[in-house]
């Protein structure tokens, strides 16, 4: 069921880096997205695949991974993606809803989570260092990384406090608390 993949598509940071991705599960996920609605359906978002090591490691130090999680830099070696996704918009193509990149980045996590894997959506990255780092042309505005992956890790989803603290967090077994508003409480009616 929808809600079963909703409650499992969580933000993952840390993978089991031994167990790679291909390129074919990389595009299978990107046809998902491709299928997806699109403002005006102008279809503005293209993308970049990895999921070779090499590759992997030029994509990672320009991603910021928790800001919540201040004492922790990012999943260590052994724990990283075993694939990215880098959606970029083409210049060439005006986008007319912003909503398509988040529209895609969905889709493709739910995706993932169908086929076993998990990620999570990276929106701060050094844009300048990935650039150079991939050789993506200017013309191309980088818009987020999906870093990919088999979760190491648990995510559970926590009723929040009242005191309304969204902050995310890890208890001392490293179990990743991510705090969401009660269903009455986001109905205004």
């Amino acid at each position: 069921m929808l809600i079963d993949l909703v409650k499992k598509n969580r933000s993952y940071r840390r993978f089991f880096e031994n167990e790679l991705i291909s390129r074919e599960t990389l595009l299978t996920l990107i046809e998902l997205a491709r299928l997806s609605p699109s403002g005006a359906n102008r279809q503005p978002l293209k993308y970049y695949v990895s999921y070779e090591k090499e590759q992997n490691e030029k994509i990672f130090p320009s991603l910021a991974w928790a800001g919540y999680l201040k004492d922790w830099q990012g999943p260590e070696a052994g724990e990283r993606p075993t694939g990215y996704i880098v959606i970029v918009q083409d210049e060439n193509y005006k986008m007319t809803n912003p909503a398509d990149t988040g529209i895609a980045a969905q889709t493709i996590l739910l995706g993932a989570v169908e086929a076993g894997l998990g990620g999570c959506m990276i929106a701060s990255i050094q844009k300048t260092m990935l650039r150079a780092a991939l050789n993506i042309p200017e013309t191309q505005d980088i818009l987020l990384v999906l870093a990919l992956g088999k979760p190491k890790e648990t995510v559970v989803i926590d009723t929040m406090t009242p005191d309304g603290d969204v902050k995310y967090w890890r208890d001392e077994n490293q179990v990743h608390h991510v705090p969401k508003r009660s269903l009455t409480e986001i109905i205004l009616n």
